[in-house]
């Protein structure tokens, strides 16, 4: 086979072997941005559009009036508020709760200072609306708290807003704690070193060279937290908490069906909020990390701490660790709880298990739990198969535009959950799945195609069939929008677990075995991915993980029981009288202990890595 010298890089491969790996790599990246601009850019270009439409039924014009409205409304303006006070109150106390401890944890070995770093995940082994159930037990008037004190204070009556802060706080300062940790040991010690031989006390250090060296890390975690608990659906809803806009969103999905430009204009303020906040502390805040001339082990790095201060080290960690979990032995001891029998008392009257075989039974319950699993598995699956190509995309490839695929990769993560369940329900308000073609497309196939072929193409031609996205309506299908949503909003994840596999493993193993005659993918298949098998698997199961217990897409896109995922079964169970508070935390259990599981498996594989997945 003839060959062709590249002048600028020696490579005598074959001509037709670079001419289909040319063809390969770039045929790969191009169908990765048509899947991420159909589910992606899309779905959020239709809320944009929905929200600036003249006409929101045929998309028709533009106007800010609807966005006007929503302004002029006192009570949209007051929800809007409340949404930022929730976020960044939750941000701010997260950020006391978890730079404390990462400084602790970088700079100083203390007593149990390794079963403290392994529980610090703890917090996110149950979803913030699951918390709330037993913040209520324990905080609520009737709660353990006024019980134990002889009190009645009514602490989430009018202090409902700072209760969510709180819940919400306990559950994503780990998010924090791991960047902050991460950036942390990254720091050279010597620059410490210098100037404390200079004259610098540790506050001024803190201050003026450690704190601005980490605060890139800082901002990647707090980005995260700061979006998430601003477009946070689940907690206000369980504190029966009205007053804020993601609530106001989820009560006006019934408003999209009728066209109605409300619901349109809440989400495109919610998303712009959302990019402003981040644009803005990225200004303030971000920026580039600093070059560090060495990188010498913390552990060599670490100071001993005795007597006093080390055990006030262990302490400030217990206390945290105690907080956080205060919740979910809420959510266990009311899961035990004998209906009507936990009730101005510290702990309940009378105890039983039957709840947890109600979970596991009840028709909501199971249908619930076999719905998430076989959603959750899909998503997983889809992912890993999406993450290979764009991993390998990224790291072993020169094609033009990686760098733009690995960005809309990790765009789920800046962009709020809340408004991309939203896109998708407008999506199946459009063709293919429903309404007519725009007319300039219409009109464009009809100089080519006879008039019954695009009469067919127009009039919605995935309508009815399997195809059929539809979330609302009679008999909708959201199954595999579901699949598509939780894929989608969990990409990030196993991206980034794949890239930072691949960045270990050596490139020259695959060219080892092209060079003794396998093929490409024949490489790919017996070399790389069972080299980078372990960051597969924490990726897909921190995937799986987190579509089990997906909030915003499940409340969502799925209006009807024989659809609810196991989430949405929770919430409806909330709203039962009777024994559903009960069963609701059983199932909260059960997702408590699903996610235990799968965090500390993915901690035990990617190690410090883990906090590069949540990163904006």
């Amino acid at each position: 086979m003839s060959t062709l010298q590249d002048a600028s890089t020696g490579d005598a491969t074959p001509l037709g072997v670079r001419v289909a790996r040319f063809l390969g790599q770039y045929g790969v990246m191009i169908a990765m941005f048509l899947v991420l601009g159909a589910f992606l850019l899309y779905p959020i270009a239709l809320t944009v559009r929905g929200g600036l439409a003249a006409d929101v039924r045929s998309g028709d014009g533009w106007t800010f009036r609807h966005i006007a409205a929503v302004f002029e409304d006192p009570s949209e303006r007051r929800a809007l508020l409340n949404s930022f006070k929730i976020a960044l109150g939750t941000t701010t106390l997260a950020c006391c709760i978890a730079l404390p401890l990462a400084v602790l944890s970088a700079r100083y070995r203390f007593p149990f200072k390794g079963l403290f770093n392994a529980t610090v995940l703890v917090p996110m082994i149950m979803p913030p609306f699951v918390g709330a159930i037993g913040v209520k037990a324990i905080l609520g008037r009737q709660g353990a708290l006024n019980a134990l004190l002889g009190t009645e204070w009514d602490i989430l009556g009018e202090g409902k807003m700072f209760g969510i802060m709180v819940v919400q706080s306990l559950y994503l300062f780990p998010i924090i704690y791991l960047n902050a940790t991460a950036a942390l040991a990254n720091l050279d010690p010597a620059l410490d070193e210098a100037a404390e031989n200079l004259g610098a006390g540790p506050w001024r250090r803190l201050l003026r060279i450690v704190l601005p060296l980490v605060r890139p890390g800082i901002f990647a975690g707090a980005t995260i937290v700061l979006i998430w608990s601003f477009t946070e659906l689940g907690t206000p809803l369980m504190f029966d908490f009205d007053r804020v806009t993601p609530v106001r969103i989820f009560y006006g999905l019934k408003e999209v069906e009728n066209a109605s430009p409300r619901p349109y204009a809440l989400t495109l303020i919610l998303l712009a909020s959302a990019v402003t906040m981040y644009t803005v502390g990225k200004l303030l805040f971000g920026g580039k990390a600093h070059a560090m001339y060495a990188k010498a082990s913390r552990a060599s790095a670490e100071k001993p701490l005795v007597g006093l201060g080390a055990w006030a080290a262990s302490g400030a960690f217990a206390l945290v660790t105690l907080l956080a979990v205060l919740p979910h032995l809420g959510v266990i001891l009311t899961s035990l709880t004998a209906p009507g029998q936990w009730y101005q008392s510290v702990l309940p009257a009378r105890l039983t298990g039957q709840h947890y075989v109600h979970a596991l039974t009840y028709d909501t319950a199971s249908t619930g739990i076999s719905n998430s699993l076989m959603l959750a598995t899909l998503a997983m699956g889809v992912n890993i198969v999406i993450g290979i190509l764009v991993a390998y995309v990224v790291v072993r490839t020169k094609a033009k535009g990686r760098n733009v695929l690995d960005a809309l990769c990790m765009l789920p993560i800046a962009v709020p959950g809340l408004v991309m369940a939203f896109g998708y329900v407008a999506m199946t308000l459009r063709w293919p799945f429903d309404g007519r073609l725009a007319p300039g497309l219409e009109n464009f196939l009809g100089a080519f195609l006879p008039d019954s072929w695009v009469n067919a193409i127009s009039a919605a031609p995935l309508d009815g069939t399997w195809f059929d996205l539809a979330v609302l309506g009679i008999d909708p299908n959201p199954f595999p929008l579901l699949v598509i949503a939780y894929a989608i909003r969990r990409l990030p994840y196993i991206v980034r677990s794949t890239v930072a596999g691949l960045q270990q493993t050596s490139g020259e193993l695959e060219e080892a075995a092209v060079n003794l005659g396998a093929t490409r993918a024949s490489a790919v298949r017996k070399v790389i991915l069972p080299l980078i098998m372990a960051n597969l698997i924490a990726g897909g199961i921190l995937v799986f993980s987190f579509s089990m217990l997906e909030v915003s897409d499940s409340l969502i896109l799925a209006q009807q029981q024989k659809h609810y995922p196991f989430t949405k079964a929770i919430v409806a169970f909330t709203e039962r009288l009777g024994d559903g508070p009960y069963v609701a935390s059983a199932m909260g259990v059960w997702g408590m202990a699903l996610l235990t599981t799968t965090l500390l498996g993915a901690s035990m594989l990617l190690g410090k890595k883990l906090g590069a997945i949540f990163r904006a």
